[in-house]
């Protein structure tokens, strides 16, 4: 069934009006046709079966049917820290690690970024990502649609580390502690009254320096390894998002 997220603004008492791309899609793409069932979410706290009893231009009426349960989000809060990778790779991380399980994304430059940041030009690509992130949250059936940040300098983000209950830093050089070592030990302190939330850095094409690996030690995060095999800067993030899921029980682990 198709599922489309819209402001809560877009709730009414009885019904929701669907507008813009999604009312093309439903209309065009799909085919609506009154009678035909959609889920439709605001991505915060309400989500509903609803059916379309008006398709207009550029607007689709529908009536709530019936509230449904928000059962699709992780309950550990895992925020993909990205450096900014060289040509489309950001999308592909953003898709993947929607559909995995991200609840965020924040985009950074690190001394190895090859990428020359243009603040300008990131606006555009900012929508574009979110728009990117909204797409693999319908099409992977999330509740809730992650939000890809503001892009920051290295410096702008080690102050953020301390928001978070955990805060792991892939290096390619780390021959000690392992991502799966690491967890452990975490995983036993959660708590079931709130939802823990985790940082995951992941560096650009060349990795991370030895000054940014201290760095982000001092600043609370633990340099941990994925494995002997040296992956792209685009599969590092998804393989230890899938990872840490999998260790907390999302995907059938522990």
């Amino acid at each position: 069934m198709q599922r489309y997220f819209v402001s809560p603004e877009q709730f009414k008492e009885n019904t929701v009006e669907i507008s813009g791309e999604d009312a093309r899609h439903i209309s065009k793409v799909m085919r609506g046709k009154t009678g035909d069932k959609l889920i439709v979410s605001d991505g915060i706290s309400r989500e509903t079966l609803v059916e379309i009893i008006a398709i207009e231009a550029g607007a689709v009426t529908a009536a709530i049917v019936e509230q449904l349960e928000m059962t699709h989000e992780p309950a550990l809060k895992v925020t993909i820290a990205q450096s900014l990778p060289k040509g489309d790779k950001m999308e592909t991380v953003i898709q993947k690690c929607t559909e995995i399980g991200a609840v965020s994304f924040v985009p950074f430059i690190s001394a190895r970024t090859i990428v020359q940041y243009d603040a300008k030009k990131e606006s555009k690509r900012l929508e574009r990502w979110n728009k990117i992130s909204k797409e693999a949250a319908e099409q992977s059936h999330r509740n809730t649609v992650p939000e890809v940040l503001q892009p920051l300098t290295w410096k702008q983000l080690l102050p953020t580390f301390e928001s978070y209950d955990a805060v792991y830093f892939c290096y390619e050089k780390e021959e000690g502690l392992q991502l799966r070592d690491a967890l452990r030990p975490f995983m036993q302190t959660l708590r079931s009254d709130r939802a823990p939330s985790v940082l995951l850095l992941v560096g650009p094409e060349g990795g991370f320096s030895e000054e940014e690996c201290r760095q982000a030690e001092e600043a609370g995060a633990a340099s941990v390894g994925l494995g002997r095999r040296i992956l792209r800067c685009e599969t590092a993030g998804m393989v230890a998002l899938a990872c840490i899921l999998y260790e907390s029980g999302e995907m059938g682990g522990v």
